[in-house]
């Protein structure tokens, strides 16, 4: 979980607070210092407790009330843990209490993004915008997500406070769509999420495409900052994102008493 001394400790906090911005549901509540969100969806960061600020109980209340509220929404308890967590030796006390890692997370940021002219799309290829509840239908169903999961996908997206643009990459002779992502911009910081390409199309460089074409969009709308969070042991796709000006700058995980669970 080391910052990465390469960028500012300021620009990092900067980074770490666009992402639970970006990432903030309608299903979420203050705890002491602590904010707990229960989305039913698939990511982790929108169904679990952020330990952003100190509070004033005792470790063992403060995380009894977080459990009942995700057990109440029938989520599992998940504590996410980053560098900027409070208090600073919270990851060794929920150690000491059993609850085990899970998710090894990298947030890659690229400090000095540029408009560059992205490549042109081989033929019968088409890069079209998608509205909030056909993205995460379209992203849901190449992950293969329950319907379930893709309806509060869609629902955070629209209730969320950064707004996002959602584009998906169509072949034109089928009309099927084999690559998806979608990012959100805040000031000048752009977050790149649910960046996705079919498992038939992957190693053919359609992934760097998408993302560069991305990011074009969003240097036309002022970002100069650009970050995203990919798990750790996608060794690819970090390749990718290294190719396109992108450093690792910290590290976050989660901690549950059952990570098969979570």
């Amino acid at each position: 979980m080391l910052l990465n001394p390469l960028f500012p400790r300021a620009l990092l906090s900067r980074v770490e607070d666009a992402g639970l911005n970006a990432s903030a549901p309608p299903q979420q509540r203050w705890i002491d210092g602590w904010l707990v969100r229960f989305c039913p969806g698939k990511a982790k960061r929108a169904r679990c407790v952020n330990a952003v600020a100190h509070g004033h109980l005792a470790l063992e209340q403060r995380l009894e009330l977080c459990r009942n509220v995700l057990a109440q929404a029938q989520l599992p308890f998940v504590v996410r843990i980053t560098p900027f967590s409070q208090p600073t030796t919270l990851d060794q006390q929920l150690d000491a209490l059993g609850l085990q890692t899970l998710d090894d997370t990298r947030v890659m940021v690229c400090a000095n993004l540029t408009a560059k002219p992205p490549e042109s799309w081989p033929d019968g290829l088409t890069l079209v915008r998608l509205g909030h509840a056909a993205f995460a239908q379209t992203v849901g169903q190449l992950r293969g997500s329950p319907i379930s999961q893709q309806q509060a996908h869609a629902q955070r997206l629209e209730l969320s406070p950064v707004p996002f643009e959602g584009w998906a990459l169509r072949r034109r002779e089928t009309g099927r769509f084999i690559a998806c992502g979608q990012f959100a911009v805040e000031a000048d910081m752009v977050g790149l999420y649910d960046i996705f390409t079919a498992e038939a199309e992957r190693g053919t460089g359609l992934s760097r495409q998408l993302c560069a074409h991305l990011l074009s969009f969003a240097s036309r709308q002022g970002a100069r900052i650009a970050y995203l969070q990919v798990d750790a042991n996608n060794l690819p796709a970090r390749a990718v994102y290294q190719r396109l000006g992108f450093d690792d700058a910290y590290a976050y995980h989660y901690r549950t008493p059952d990570p098969a669970e979570a």
